[in-house]
């Protein structure tokens, strides 16, 4: 084996992690030497029993695997001690040996900012995750986050559209995407940037792998961003890594009622800086990057993400009982049943007047049958009802 086969070797060893991989390769002088070096000799440097076997017969099978697919176009297989190996992540307390990337590994080492969030966004952190992945890209932040369902793919795909650069860090080997329903904005990526993870093929997606993922993903970038999370969120761990590694972290309010902001609060309470613009946290960078407009063809957005600035029905092109109804909703999930008695209105006239706000996107409905008015950008070309 050459000496990437070798790093591979013993990355693959079942136990071995960033500590003990470099551990063992400090000891011994080089991967190579791990791996040859006798059982007593593994003891004494402090390797686990447990890992003994896979050092003393490495899986040889899995390595060739990785080295062909190491060939492939796109692919890439980068070791800690390389020029090309992400400067940024390399400074973490425990970076991983090694780098699995499928797309251009060039983007690694661009300027990002991690967006991360909940897997079951509302409305309106849908919407958040989009303007703000779309107006840092538009900058030419290269967007990164962790491919999952909910804010982190939306993220992506917001960047993508606006021909932004986006990265992923995967939480299994890359010869799976995960979640599949990914595939095609997993495609997206590799042509548009890139998708990244320390573990190798045939690797599963397992819980405790997270962690190890969202500590790439905060490592990678100069802060992370969380649009909405609950309480107890894998993405406040992500923030918790950001704050380890001496990063930014970020936070979007909301709604005391919504239980999706409550991680954002609970950051917020800790320190991380309160964000209702990307403009917000362009003026926080602004002392550590070159910001200039450049990648995107969108204009970024000059009002709050987050709100709606009062404007008059005829802006909005509603008629007013419309607007009046808008008025009536706010901007937190409430129930049909509250719409009623605030508008005084009968539920067959709301029912159909919220069916038609819906379909012109100036309210969304959520799960369990709740109403939630979206932030809208004047829009003259809006048909009146």
């Amino acid at each position: 084996m050459n000496d990437l086969g070798d790093w591979i070797a013993l990355w693959r060893v079942p136990g071995i992690g960033p500590v003990s991989f470099k551990n063992l390769v400090q000891h011994f002088g080089s991967a190579r030497q791990a791996l040859d070096a006798p059982r007593n000799q593994l003891v004494q440097a402090g390797l686990p029993k447990p890992c003994l076997p896979g050092v003393l017969n490495p899986d040889l099978d899995g390595v060739r695997r990785d080295l062909q697919w190491a060939q492939q176009p796109n692919h890439h297989i980068l070791t800690i001690d390389q020029a090309s190996y992400p400067s940024r992540l390399r400074e973490i307390a425990h970076p991983p040996p090694l780098l699995y990337v499928n797309g251009n590994p060039e983007y690694l080492n661009q300027t990002q900012l991690a967006i991360v969030g909940t897997r079951n966004p509302t409305p309106g952190g849908e919407q958040n995750a989009q303007a703000f992945a779309r107006d840092l890209a538009t900058y030419g932040i290269v967007i990164t986050s962790g491919l999952a369902s909910g804010i982190d793919g939306i993220s992506h795909a917001a960047a993508l559209d606006c021909g932004g650069i986006s990265i992923a860090v995967a939480a299994n080997g890359l010869d799976k995407v995960y979640p599949a329903h990914h595939r095609e904005l997993a495609h997206r990526l590799v042509n548009q940037g890139a998708i990244v993870s320390e573990f190798p093929l045939g690797t599963a997606p397992k819980a405790k792998h997270f962690p190890r993922r969202n500590r790439i993903i905060s490592g990678l970038c100069l802060g992370t961003l969380v649009v909405e999370a609950a309480h107890r969120s894998g993405s406040l761990i992500t923030a918790q890594f950001a704050v380890e590694q001496g990063r930014e972290v970020f936070a979007i309010p909301g709604s005391i009622h919504n239980p999706m902001a409550r991680g954002c609060h609970q950051l917020i309470k800790q320190g991380a800086k309160l964000v209702e613009t990307a403009a917000d946290m362009l003026e926080e960078l602004s002392q550590l990057i070159d910001i200039t407009p450049s990648l995107c063809s969108a204009s970024p957005s000059t009002a709050p993400s987050a709100m709606l600035e009062t404007t008059q029905p005829a802006t909005l092109g509603l008629e007013k009982e419309y607007f009046r109804l808008l008025g009536h909703l706010g901007y937190d999930p409430t129930p049909i049943d509250v719409i009623i008695e605030r508008s005084g209105l009968t539920v067959e006239e709301v029912s159909s007047m919220l069916l038609i706000l819906e379909l012109k996107g100036y309210v969304a409905c959520s799960p369990g049958g709740l109403y939630t008015r979206l932030s809208q950008e004047t829009d003259n070309e809006r048909i009146s009802i």
